[in-house]
């Protein structure tokens, strides 16, 4: 499966994630779904915050220069709100960025971007 396919059919696919994006931990863009533009500085900052949530806990997180407010994070998760929100996965190579609109339940889509980090993480990825 290419990594696009992954983003159409898994993320984008399950109808509970608006917009998706996959990268690699250095930031290198990998597959996304259309219109949806986050910058490589973004992500640099996201993948930052994956070890130390202290920059976007203060000042958000932002993607395609859009404000998200920092809610929480796990161990390889964060989770922050804006125009809907977005659940950020990190796994062993990948990043996954699964933006839900403010009609789709939260839980849901985290749920869906979640899954595919685990599935991922479980190949090696």
């Amino acid at each position: 499966m290419t990594w696009q396919a992954y983003v159409d059919d898994n993320l984008i696919g399950t109808g509970k994630v608006a917009k998706a994006a996959i990268f690699g931990t250095d930031g290198s863009l990998w597959a996304t779904s259309a219109g949806y533009n986050v910058d490589p500085v973004e992500v640099l900052k996201l993948i930052a915050a994956f070890e130390n949530t202290d920059e976007i806990a203060a000042n958000g997180l932002f993607l395609e220069g859009k404000k998200f407010n920092y809610l929480r994070s796990g161990d390889a998760s964060i989770y922050a709100l804006g125009e809907g929100g977005v659940t950020c996965v990190k796994t062993n190579k990948a990043v996954l960025l699964g933006h839900y609109a403010e009609n789709m339940p939260a839980g849901d889509s985290t749920v869906v971007v979640e899954s595919l980090g685990d599935y991922l993480r479980g190949t090696g990825f």
